[in-house]
């Protein structure tokens, strides 16, 4: 139970992502890459063959597979889309047995081009068969019980399912000692490691992480292994010994067809597909089972995923509005980018914290912290969201600082923990060197901790394996008594040409060299970061060498504070006396969840699906029932402003007194000012924060007639 908590919790995090890759249209910058041109030859294969017959393995989900309708699924599917939308060529295709598949098999069924073949050695000389580029790698994995030591010079049974015989030649010599045991199907495999059947399995990683979701196999554990990466490939049949079937000469056409359509989509597409497949196709459980039992965590979670995902959605919508009444389908392709660039980096955090917590269940001040830090990240992707809604405001000068308390050696935590996860892949020493004299200061802290993060991502990507990454912070007191805290991020990277230095903080800037060689960039985050840093009273420089490194340094001054402003209530602070609560909620989960929390902190509170329901019950309720009133703003039959203005318009004493809170994701200018003109009190906004919404309805007296 405990480890299928923790996976649920991974999973939505990565949903945000997926939401933004489906919410916005596959628009790929053709006019930017190399030409796809294809050879007379192979234009004649197109234009003569038509479709292409494809033997589809259907046992690895997410990767292939076959869907509840019997049609061909899963990453290799959307692959196979992409190369037909590129080359003319269409595709008919034929589900595979599970085992037993050999040469004579495939010459039978009249089949071209079969999936999900391994990319090695004895793939590449075996008679019969033309193997392509690959066209999706990923890595190999273990899975074992938890209590399992595993040494590789050790003996241990290896579950292998009989359709992959080519992985248990290869496992054959790298683990000689292994007794390779065979089973019909993956799913066999798993259930043989589960009973202790076998000791262990290897396979593919994402094929293992869509069967670890299985509440079956919550025991079994992932143990990384070196050196035996999974790529697959497309194999063309060609006539073996006089038998019917395509030439040699024609599956080579086929195959080079295949080779400049998988080289043509390339790496990033490729990762879009990988993203899509994993988050469609994930193993269905009920949700209900570790919601009761952790329903504290559960909570923090799904509070901070839905809002951003909200948020998300409206932010896509909106400039996909715009890049199309513009007709600039560049301007989307950018924009995906930047999106991509700007949210992946404190997803990996959440993810990884996720993967800690599962790992100290049993500690629970680990797990207290862990959660602690979810929630501060899960808080910096809401605003950085919002930030990148607000660029234009940048630009017009119009934004604005959140100006409150920050804590220095907190922020430097926090994105040491962001960075952690990624940085640990990499191989990368992260090297932390403060000098904080000054601990706490008056600034915005998620655009502080947007420009370090900023910064750290893209030393981290330009750094090579095994590399350095350094943050250094010092702080000194100016004549003005502001405190000017200065952090440089350098790495040992390959540094930047002259010429692209001088542009470097322009809008969408990238170095060819640096874009050529893989390394993404949206060119976004550095012209934000150095505008920020002069909103904030300071700068952002950069110095680098070709083949030295890069050192970026961003100062900002601030006034000194006396503290964090974090501090938290305790239960003797707090008043005996709670004010009934009414909670206008149209969203059935949100509503439980803000039940739920309000109960448990002691208040008394109930639910009104609707704006036209939560007036109801209070003009049936007698004088001072309800101190508070919760209200939504956007919900069906009667919105929160119309039912704000009816209440208060209600000929009885209380319907002046109560205090109506606005509870709403719209934290615009516009919205606040509605809310206020129709006879609301407070404005709360979500993600809403706990201990603000329990400062606030503490102080409210549990007498209403005297609020």
């Amino acid at each position: 139970m405990k480890n299928r908590f923790f996976r649920v919790l991974s999973v939505c995090a990565a949903a945000v992502t997926v939401l933004l890759c489906s919410a916005v249209p596959q628009v790929y910058a053709d006019n930017e890459r190399t030409e796809l041109s294809f050879t007379s030859e192979e234009q004649d294969y197109i234009n003569s063959h038509g479709t292409v017959k494809v033997g589809y393995v259907t046992d690895r989900i997410p990767v292939s597979f076959e869907n509840k309708d019997g049609e061909a699924d899963g990453i290799s599917r959307y692959i196979f889309d992409r190369v037909s939308q590129l080359s003319g060529l269409g595709f008919e295709y034929e589900a595979l047995p599970v085992k037993d598949v050999t040469y004579d098999y495939l010459a039978e069924h009249e089949l071209d081009l079969v999936t999900s073949v391994e990319f090695n050695e004895a793939n590449k000389k075996a008679r019969g068969i033309l193997i392509s580029d690959p066209y999706l790698s990923s890595r190999k994995v273990i899975v074992a019980r938890g209590d399992l030591k595993f040494r590789y010079d050790e003996h241990f049974t290896a579950a292998i399912a009989t359709g992959s015989q080519t992985l248990k030649k290869v496992l054959a010599e790298m683990f000689p000692n292994f007794e390779l045991k065979d089973y019909d199907s993956i799913s066999d495999c798993f259930d043989a490691v589960n009973s202790g059947d076998a000791d262990l399995m290897i396979q593919n990683q994402y094929v293992v992480e869509y069967w670890l979701a299985k509440p079956e196999y919550e025991d079994l554990n992932v143990i990384p292994i070196a050196g035996l990466d999974d790529q697959l490939c497309f194999s063309a049949v060609v006539s073996l010994d006089g038998k019917p079937g395509p030439s040699q000469e024609d599956g080579q056409i086929l195959i080079d067809i295949l080779d400049k359509t998988i080289d043509y989509i390339g790496e990033d597409e490729t990762g879009n597909y990988i993203i899509q497949g994993v988050m469609e196709n994930q193993y269905e459980y009920e949700f209900s089972d570790f919601v009761r039992r952790y329903r504290y965590a559960v909570i923090i979670f799904i509070i901070s995923v839905i809002v951003i995902t909200i948020m998300s959605v409206m932010l896509v919508r909106q400039r996909i509005r715009f890049a199309e009444s513009r007709a600039d389908a560049k301007a989307k392709g950018r924009f995906l980018s930047t999106m991509s660039h700007e949210i992946r980096t404190p997803l990996n955090g959440l993810i990884g914290l996720n993967h800690l917590m599962s790992q100290k269940l049993d500690d629970k001040e680990k797990v207290s912290e862990y959660l602690r830090q979810s929630s501060v990240t899960a808080q910096y992707l809401l605003s950085l969201v919002n930030d990148i809604l607000d660029s234009s405001k940048l630009q017009e000068e119009k934004m604005e600082l959140a100006m409150k308390p920050v804590d220095i050696g907190f922020v430097i935590e926090t994105i040491g923990t962001i960075e952690q996860t990624a940085m640990q892949d990499k191989k990368l020493q992260y090297i932390v060197d403060t000098d904080i004299k000054y601990p706490y200061v008056i600034g915005d802290e998620v655009r502080i901790q947007q420009v370090l993060l900023n910064l750290l991502d893209n030393a981290r990507k330009f750094t090579p394996k095994g590399g350095i990454v350094r943050l250094s912070l010092k702080q000194e007191k100016q004549n003005d008594d502001k405190i000017l805290t200065s952090v440089t991020v350098s790495d040992t990277g390959k540094g930047m040409s002259e010429e692209f230095q001088a542009k470097i903080f322009d809008v969408f800037s990238r170095e060819l060299e640096t874009v050529s060689k893989g390394n993404q960039g949206t060119g976004l985050g550095l012209y934000i970061s150095r505008r920020l840093a002069k909103l904030m009273g300071g700068d952002l420089t950069c110095v680098s060498r070709k083949g030295e490194g890069s050192s970026f340094t961003f100062t900002f001054a601030a006034e000194q504070a006396e503290s964090s402003g974090k501090d938290i209530l305790q239960p003797e602070e707090l008043k005996k006396g709670h004010p009934s609560i009414l909670i206008a909620e149209d969203n059935e989960l949100n509503g439980e969840i803000m039940l739920e929390l309000l109960q448990s902190s002691g208040f008394k509170a109930e639910i009104a699906e609707n704006g036209k329901k939560a007036l109801k019950k209070f003009s049936d309720s007698a004088p001072g029932t309800y101190g508070v009133i919760l209200m939504d703003l956007l919900m069906p039959e009667m919105d929160g402003f119309e039912a704000a203005k009816a209440i208060r318009e209600l000929d009885r004493e209380d319907a002046k007194t109560v205090r109506i809170f606005a509870c709403t994701a719209n934290s615009f200018t516009e919205e606040r000012d509605k809310a206020f003109a129709s006879g609301m009190n407070d404005f709360i906004s979500k993600p809403v924060d706990i201990d603000e919404l329990l400062a606030k309805l503490y102080a409210v007296p549990s007498d209403n007639s005297k609020v």
